[in-house]
């Protein structure tokens, strides 16, 4: 079973990685595995950021029907 998605744990893996980007002398292969990596990353922390708004405004929209 996969590991269930942590913002925060990815938030700080994007942090970690772009300072390894910036830090160190990375071969345009280890720069591509890298970049790649954020970016995947990224788009998960988007998607949760979506849902969790979507889930936000159901909650206030039931709340104002009661």
């Amino acid at each position: 079973m996969p590991a269930k998605f942590s913002y925060e744990n990815a938030v700080s893996e994007i942090e970690k990685t772009i300072e390894e980007i910036e830090n160190e002398d990375l071969s345009v292969d280890e720069l591509s595995d890298k970049v790649k990596k954020v970016a995947s990353l990224l788009k998960k922390c988007k998607q949760k950021l979506i849902d969790t708004k979507g889930d936000v405004d159901q909650l206030l929209t039931d709340m104002s029907k009661s």
